[in-house]
C-alpha cells in the first residue's frame, strides 16, 4: 500500500512540500469496510495532504500539470487559488474525487502552507488537521529533518492527551482514552449531524487501538506523573482483558492540565466559564468547579464547529457543483449507515 501512495503522489510537484500524509477509510482500517492489505476499499476515498513552504508556487505548477483536478477557481490563477486557501475557513485547499486511472483508486487531496500546520498543531486555531493528525495517518515524508514540525505534530498529540485526561474519569481503559481522543475533532463537526456515520469514531478507534497505543506512548510517557497503566487489567464489570490507565484527578494535576492547553481552547475556556478574570483566574475557577469537563468539551466543540462548516462551504467551490453533490451523497449515505 505505501508504494501505492507515493506512486500517487509521484505525479505531484514536490520540490517543496515538507511532510505528506495519507489518512482516512482507505488508508487505515475501520470497522464498516474491506480489509486493507493490498488494495485500498472500493468504496474509499484515498486522501492525502501536501504541506507546502509555496503555495502559490505549489498551485501554479499543479494547475499547470493537473488542470482537471481543479474547478473553475482554476481559471483565476494561482495567486487567487492560494489567497482562497489561506483567507478562509481551515486554511487548506481541497480537490476532491480525483480519479487515478493508471493506478484504479480515487483520492481527494489537500494543500495547507508550513506555518499554517504548525500553527493549527500547537494552537488549535481550527483544530481541523491537526485533529486528522490525532488519529493515526500514514507519514509519506520524515520528519526528522524538520525538527520544528515533529516538535509541533509531537505537541499535539500531547495536548489531545491531557485534553482527553480532563474529560475522563479517576480510572478508565485504552479503548475509552483513544474514543475520548478521536472524538475531539467529530463531536463539534456539524457533518456529525448529517453527513457522517454515527459510529464513526468508534468505527476508527476500534480497529486501530494497536495503532493509538504506538502513537501516543510518547505522551503518555511524558505524562507519567500523572498517569499510571495496568497493561494486563480487565475491563470494569467484566472479565475481558484490557489495558486499563488509573490518572491523577487532584487539584494540582487539574491546573497542570488546564495550563498547558493550547491557545485557541484557552481562549474559549476564558469565555464559556462563568468567571470573569484572565485565564489564571479562570484555571483556579475550573478547578474548583464541580465539572470542569463540561466546559472543557463544550469549548473544544466551539473551535471544531465553526472550521467545520467555514471549511465544507469554502469545499463547495474548490470541488464545484457536480463534485460537490457527488460527495455530499456520499458523505449522507454514512449519516444512515449501522
Amino acid at each position: 500500500m505505501l508504494d501505492l501512495y507515493r506512486r500517487a503522489v509521484g505525479r505531484f510537484p514536490l520540490g517543496n512540500v515538507s511532510y505528506m500524509f495519507a489518512y482516512g477509510s482507505g488508508v487505515k482500517q475501520q470497522v464498516g469496510y474491506e480489509s486493507i492489505s493490498q488494495r485500498p476499499d472500493s468504496k474509499s476515498v484515498i486522501d492525502l495532504v501536501f504541506c507546502v513552504r509555496d503555495t502559490v508556487g505549489f498551485h501554479a505548477e499543479n494547475i499547470h500539470r493537473h488542470s482537471s483536478h481543479y474547478s473553475a477557481l482554476r481559471y483565476l490563477g494561482a495567486n487567487f487559488v492560494t489567497q482562497y486557501q489561506e483567507l478562509l475557513g481551515a486554511q487548506v485547499y481541497f480537490n476532491t474525487l480525483v480519479p487515478l486511472h493508471d493506478l484504479g483508486v480515487t483520492i481527494k487531496y489537500g494543500v495547507v502552507h508550513e506555518e499554517h500546520l504548525i500553527e493549527d498543531l500547537l494552537h488549535w486555531r481550527h483544530l481541523y488537521l491537526a485533529g486528522r493528525l490525532q488519529k493515526p495517518v500514514t507519514a509519506l515524508v520524515n520528519l526528522d529533518d524538520n525538527p520544528r514540525l515533529k516538535s509541533a505534530m509531537e505537541r499535539n498529540l500531547q495536548s489531545a492527551c491531557q485534553v482527553a485526561l480532563l474529560l475522563l474519569p479517576e480510572k478508565f481503559t485504552s479503548y475509552e482514552l483513544f474514543t475520548a481522543i478521536a472524538g475531539l475533532s467529530y463531536k463539534g463537526d456539524f457533518r456529525m449531524i448529517f453527513g457522517e456515520n454515527k459510529q464513526k469514531v468508534h468505527n476508527i478507534v476500534q480497529p486501530q487501538l494497536s495503532e493509538f497505543f504506538a502513537l501516543y506512548l510518547p505522551a503518555m510517557r511524558h505524562l507519567s506523573q500523572y498517569l499510571a497503566v495496568n497493561m494486563h487489567g480487565v475491563e470494569p464489570g467484566s472479565l475481558k482483558p484490557a489495558i486499563v490507565f488509573e490518572q491523577d484527578k487532584s487539584r494540582d494535576a487539574t491546573r497542570f492540565h488546564l495550563r498547558h492547553l493550547p491557545k485557541e481552547l484557552c481562549g474559549r475556556l476564558q469565555r464559556n466559564a462563568a468567571c470573569r478574570g484572565d485565564y489564571t483566574d479562570v484555571v483556579e475557577y475550573l478547578v474548583a468547579a464541580p465539572q470542569p469537563s463540561k466546559i472543557v468539551q463544550v469549548s473544544v466543540n466551539d473551535i471544531v464547529w465553526r472550521s467545520s462548516i467555514t471549511q465544507s462551504l469554502k469545499n463547495i467551490a474548490t470541488a464545484g457543483l457536480i463534485k460537490s453533490l457527488v460527495y455530499s451523497y456520499r458523505k449522507a449515505l454514512k449519516t444512515f449507515a449501522v
